[in-house]
């Protein structure tokens, strides 16, 4: 630097009216030890000296700037304000925040060596035996608990016991009404409308006690249970491990050797540690949540007497800052804070939804029970059996290739078997045989009564014809089927061939649901043919049919009980199929 810099020529004219160092030691005025103070290589070396010199006769005590916690107070004494102070910080900037950060870590030594608890010794920075003792009471306190609730953070059963320890004995009562084994009894004696109705009434008188107070309670309680679980289920063997490489897990008959150190090993540990002790609180709810885990294990999970104990050791500790000291000292960073994840779980708001939605497909699933029974018993009145295949390509075995591909499939397979088993086992034979007596044999009175019932028995031929030709084109040499099995290999690539397929299918559902109409709307018309003619046979005064003897005597007199039997079959079918049209 030039010695007729302006700011060295400042710098010096101001140092010429100051002293340099202590007239008490003897030093002189700067006027009276010449003009070579005023030199360029004098102000080169002041600028590389200055922080020694000034350090040894300016320097301040350590606990001038930090209080007794090792903190900045942000402020310094007034002798801290000299014009040589100032003058140094521009010297020595640069090494100023690694200067402050090695006098805090002597703070923070000093703070160690005072400290009740010699878990640490600054000088080797080694982590102590009697550390690792601290740590192993713990263990050998949580080992039963570690035990009993090792999959307590996923339990749904466990959230319902803290909930329902703080209901009244009217919710008790309602929370009880609406289980599955309480409504399924209801219903049967029960409609499932009514049991609906009345359910609702009981979630809502259910629900609206959970006021705030008793919601806050409830959360609170969960949450110090999380608590409870990350302080048990701390890996206190991995660090045990470290301080004596024998130690077997779990074997509290052991006589463990601890041994000192480096507090290297162990930083990253006693972080974890000193974040969970921290959400540890002594008077805390803790008796409410031993009694919910002892409903949820049939046993205490804890010696209470012990943890007590223990919480009163660990709030000690928690509160002279040791871990932290140590913490700071072993990484060399005296400004290190732990950050507390405190959980803030909600659990009353999905409990309550979920008994609603447990009380709701309850009834749903007593619904689809009574339907399919209902279904079977019919099935059984018409076929003789419930288990009724008739479908060769419109099938359930059909739809597995849709579904790999996230499609929807065949969706009326059910009804259309029963349909065409009806149409082939029963209608071409039994139905057959009676209507053709009456059509051919019978005298009627008007024809047009005997051309509705040859219009709709030839309207179900139809119908089951075009049934067997819609199946069949479904095979992979048919029409419909070649197409789908062209098709569905390229729907992954091929936008046009995805909404083709799905054109498809839809294409094919439809025609299911339309012969499945028809079907059902040509039996209905026969049914009441059938039925007149019942009523006419039994009427002494023969209206529609004028030659019931001579049909009669054709049939061997069972002509009543075939035509009613056939009338039977007919009206159990339509209700059959009448289910899947709801």
């Amino acid at each position: 630097m030039n010695p007729e810099s302006p700011i060295l020529l400042t710098i010096t004219a101001e140092v010429s009216c100051f002293c340099i160092g202590d007239n008490t030691k003897g030093e002189l005025p700067v006027a009276a030890r010449g003009r070579e103070l005023y030199s360029a290589a004098l102000i080169s070396k002041l600028r590389i000296d200055s922080a020694v010199y000034f350090s040894y006769h300016y320097d301040m005590d350590d606990n001038d700037l930090f209080d007794s916690r090792g903190k900045d107070t942000g402020t310094a004494p007034e002798k801290s304000l000299t014009f040589f102070q100032k003058l140094l910080s521009v010297f020595t900037n640069a090494d100023g925040p690694e200067r402050e950060r090695k006098r805090l870590l002597k703070v923070v030594a000093k703070q160690l060596k005072n400290q009740k608890y010699k878990f640490y010794k600054p000088k080797g920075e080694e982590a102590q035996p009697i550390l690792a003792r601290l740590l192993y009471d713990v263990y050998k306190l949580i080992g039963p608990s570690r035990v009993f609730l090792e999959n307590a953070t996923e339990s749904g059963a466990l959230k319902a016991i803290i909930i329902e320890n703080f209901l009244e004995d009217e919710q008790r009562e309602i929370i009880e009404e609406l289980s599955e084994d309480s409504i399924r009894k209801r219903a049967e004696t029960e409609d499932l409308k009514s049991i609906a109705a009345g359910l609702k009434e009981q979630l809502v008188a259910f629900f609206s006690a959970f006021d705030s107070e008793k919601v806050k309670s409830v959360n609170s309680l969960y949450n110090l249970l999380l608590v409870f679980l990350r302080f048990i289920h701390y890996d206190y063997y991995f660090v045990l491990r470290k301080f004596d490489s024998s130690l077997p897990e779990g074997d509290f008959l052991y006589n463990p050797k601890f041994e000192a150190i480096h507090g290297n090993y162990i930083s990253d540990d006693l972080k974890d540690f000193l974040e969970i002790i921290a959400l540890l609180e002594t008077g805390s709810g803790w008796d409410a949540l031993f009694d919910v885990l002892r409903v949820y294990k049939n046993q205490e999970v804890i010696n209470r007497q012990d943890w007590s104990k223990q919480l009163k050791v660990l709030a000690g500790i928690k509160k002279s800052n040791v871990l932290l000291l140590i913490i700071r000292h072993v990484d060399k960073d005296p400004y290190f804070q732990m950050k507390v994840r405190r959980p803030s779980e909600k659990i009353v708001e999905s409990y309550l939804s979920k008994v609603k939605t447990q009380a709701e497909l309850t009834l749903q699933r007593i619904s689809q029970e009574k339907r399919n029974s209902k279904i079977d018993s019919l099935a059984v009145h018409v076929f003789g059996t419930s288990a009724i295949s008739r479908l060769k390509y419109y099938t359930e075995k059909a739809n597995i290739a849709f579904s790999k591909k996230m499609l929807g499939g065949f969706i009326f397979i059910e009804p259309l078997n029963y349909l065409k088993a009806f149409l082939l086992d029963f209608v071409k034979k039994d139905l057959k045989q009676i209507v053709d007596l009456f059509l051919i044999k019978g005298k009627w009175s008007t024809n047009i009564m005997s051309q509705k019932l040859s219009d709709s028995f030839h309207g179900l031929l139809e119908v089951s014809d075009e049934l067997v030709r819609f199946d069949e084109s479904l095979s992979e040499e048919g029409e419909v089927g070649a197409k789908i099995k062209s098709v569905l290999p390229r729907i992954d690539r091929d936008q046009a061939s995805l909404a083709q397929l799905k054109q498809i299918i839809r294409d094919c559902n439809e025609a299911a649901a339309n012969m499945i109409k028809s079907g059902g709307n040509n039996l209905v018309a026969l049914g009441k043919n059938l039925k007149t003619i019942i009523d006419d046979y039994s009427n002494q005064s023969h209206q529609l049919i004028v030659n019931w003897k001579e049909l009669d005597a054709v049939s061997e007199g069972t002509l009543k009980k075939s035509v009613s039997d056939v009338y039977k079959k007919i009206y159990y079918f339509i209700q059959l199929i009448q289910f899947f049209s709801k």
